[in-house]
């Protein structure tokens, strides 16, 4: 692998001008209106692996947003790696709190400014570049797949369906990922388990139009004054979760396991630093690397009714909405805390108002285990360019699709990130270090020697 690092150099320009097409494009997948712009991104991707050098590339249509499926089949007896990203990004709004245009990519102070210059154009890229560097050297150890999907940002509804329908084609003995992060740039380290998510929207209603706040304010319930009492007291002072049940089967921790946790390094003074903030807030009793890696959460992403526009207008709201996220745990099933959430909220509703709850998307927590031969190969790869033994550690995001890969297609997932929380993923003015971007590029290669080797071993 000598020659990478100059590959890279050599390369670059090229690099960032592909990566920069392709981020310009603006798949947002929660969206209807960018429907054609999903098609538009998984052609670019059909592209880009084609010219890496992959046998063969397609666009397949499942019930939602299309797949790009590559393969380089070197030798049937090679083992195969199934690497998997996705092409869609989260909406960018506020506008009004990016610092340049959002799907217009731009380099300030070494970074990449761009939706999904992290998340996960970004991150998946480096796999096409990587793969490049191994072909055009004939440096491929083992046989490679790719599979880009445009639906994680909302739960990959169609995707599962899709894989199991694909069982044979996605025949891998693990499935390579680089939709998450590092604990720091000058600290590698690889996540072992994700949290899992439920997501809903609620809807709270009081009478059948907007009222004047005057005429029927105190005789008549308002939406958004319900709403507020509703969720505020689904968190006591403790940041304990009070919907009956919540619990029931969140795996607790050892204390060994939590304290080995801990090790991972983590400065809270720099984490309030970095966010602006003069003090943490959660469950008592856990400290924050625990609270956002092993512990289940409640938190509103989004709440809205009456009337949000410029001056006054004195109107008691007909509808009051917001939307819920709560990140689960190994064992918690997302389905039954849908169900948990909507008895406790229509329990909780006064009779003085309807209330309506939709499940929009959810999936299972993950855990990886760090004996596997990935693992190790993930390591020594991230060992040999960091030059430092990666940590591993619980992530609080979610990638719902990462468990129900290995419940469909049976095969587990290395999460091998080159993110930074300070990126910014999913808010305004999301970036991605040209140091990751390329150092991933460097790293990945290592990874199929490494696996192939260890396999082999």
């Amino acid at each position: 692998m000598k020659d990478i690092k100059q590959y890279i150099e050599e390369n670059k320009q090229r690099f960032l001008d592909e990566l920069f097409e392709l981020i310009r494009i603006p798949s947002i997948s929660s969206e209807e209106k960018h429907k054609p712009d999903m098609i538009k991104a998984a052609e670019y991707w059909k592209k880009l692996l084609l010219e890496a050098g992959v046998d063969k590339a397609e666009i397949m249509t499942t019930t939602g947003n299309p797949v790009v499926y590559g393969e380089k089949i070197i030798s049937p007896s090679l083992p195969p790696v199934l690497v998997y990203g996705h092409y869609d990004v989260m909406p960018v709004d506020p506008l009004d709190l990016w610092k340049s245009n959002p799907f217009e990519p731009v380099i300030r102070d070494e970074k990449i400014y761009a939706r999904g210059a992290d998340d996960d154009k970004g991150q998946s890229f480096i796999h096409a570049k990587a793969f490049e560097y191994m072909i055009r050297t004939n440096n491929l150890p083992c046989n490679v797949k790719f599979m880009f999907e445009g639906e994680e940002e909302i739960g990959s509804p169609a995707l599962v369906k899709w894989s199991a329908d694909q069982k044979e084609l996605l025949k891998a003995d693990i499935i390579l990922v680089s939709d998450t992060g590092m604990i720091a740039q000058d600290i590698p380290s690889i996540t072992c388990g994700l949290r899992g998510l439920e997501y809903l929207e609620v809807e709270v209603t009081g009478p059948c139009r907007d009222l004047h706040s005057g005429l029927f304010g105190g005789a008549v319930a308002n939406p958004i004054n319900i709403l507020a009492k509703m969720i505020a007291s689904m968190q006591d002072e403790n940041g304990h979760i009070t919907i009956k049940g919540f619990y029931d089967d969140v795996e607790e921790l050892s204390a060994f396991e939590r304290e080995e946790l801990n090790k991972a390094p983590f400065s809270l003074s720099e984490y309030k630093k970095a966010l602006d903030i003069d003090e943490v807030c959660g469950e008592a009793g856990y400290t924050t690397t625990e609270r956002t890696g092993i512990r289940p959460t409640f938190d509103v992403c989004g709440i809205w009714g009456g009337y949000t526009g410029e001056g006054a207008k004195t109107v008691i709201p007909s509808k009051a909405y917001a939307k819920i996220s709560m990140r689960l745990v190994p064992h918690q099933q997302h389905e039954k805390i849908a169900e948990l959430f909507a008895t406790h909220f229509e329990s909780i509703a006064p009779p003085c108002v309807k209330v309506k709850v939709t499940h929009l998307h959810g999936g299972e927590a993950y855990v990886s285990p760090t004996s596997s031969p990935a693992y190790q190969a993930a390591a020594q790869a991230l060992e040999t360019t960091f030059g430092k033994r990666p940590v591993p550690f619980r992530s609080g995001g979610s990638i719902p699709i990462i468990a129900t890969f290995e419940k469909v297609l049976g095969i587990k997932s290395i999460l091998m990130g080159f993110g930074l929380e300070s990126d910014a993923i999913h808010s305004p003015n999301e970036n991605f270090p040209l140091y990751n971007l390329f150092k991933g590029i460097e790293t990945i290669p290592y990874f199929y020697r490494n696996f192939a080797k260890l396999l082999k071993d």
